[in-house]
């Protein structure tokens, strides 16, 4: 048989409420996405949700970062250990993957794609304005990433150690 929610008296403040709202407005971009670094790569990451410290409001087993993009800016090919979902927020983006990102679809506004894990993948912007996409991925170490050689030369050509 399986579980049911326990329907509870529970409660809470206000105060403890708010206590779990991170607010945009006082979101800090991470400087923890290296090939960011990368020409054409530029991105602003957001965490919202993970691992205490780093992201404002803990999260058991899946994360979440809001990416803003200047138009044609992009993740590069890259690969984490776990599922990866990506919604768009606004403008318009391309997610592609494969072992050279050769294979692509096309996001509008509130679209989601989820991304087996083990599969290269990345985004770009590809609206004329910059633009918001969600990241989310399971796990409890989605951090994990590698990327394939074509791009650790990119980051290693302007002085970018990839670990």
């Amino acid at each position: 048989m399986p579980n049911t929610a326990v329907i509870t008296d529970a409660n809470p403040t206000l105060a403890e409420m708010e206590a779990r709202v991170a607010r945009f407005k006082a979101l800090a971009p991470t400087q923890d996405y290296l090939d960011a670094a990368i020409p054409g790569h530029e991105r602003t990451t957001y965490r919202v949700l993970g691992q205490m410290p780093d992201a404002p409001l803990a999260a058991e087993g899946f994360h979440m970062n809001l990416v803003c993009c200047e138009p044609g800016k992009s993740a590069p090919l890259h690969s984490h250990l776990t599922q990866e979902v990506f919604v768009a927020l606004s403008g318009r983006w391309e997610v592609f993957w494969g072992p050279e990102g050769e294979r692509k679809v096309i996001l509008e506004r509130w679209d989601t794609i989820s991304i087996p894990p083990g599969l290269s993948r990345g985004f770009r912007n590809i609206a004329a304005e910059p633009s918001y996409l969600m990241g989310m991925a399971s796990g409890h170490d989605p951090g994990n990433i590698n990327w394939p050689a074509p791009v650790r030369a990119a980051a290693q050509a302007v002085g970018v150690t990839l670990p």
